[in-house]
């Protein structure tokens, strides 16, 4: 995953599913990396994509004020 990054973070397990959904929809290969403690709930949770797609992506965030 070293061409890979963070294109959106938060708290939040399903906003992040509707960011990747959206980004899915208009062709960008999107994964979920989860990087909260499964007991206490805190940390982050992030939607990765390959860099050569970062520019359309936030593009895509920000017609949609996902960002």
């Amino acid at each position: 995953m070293n061409d890979w990054c963070a294109i959106f973070e938060t708290d939040l397990l399903y906003k992040t599913q509707i960011v990747k959904d959206m980004l899915e929809s208009n062709g960008i290969e999107a994964v979920i990396l989860n990087q909260q403690d499964s007991a206490y709930k805190f940390g982050t949770i992030k939607v990765m994509i390959n860099q050569h797609d970062e520019n359309k992506a936030i593009e895509i965030l920000k017609s949609t004020h996902c960002e």
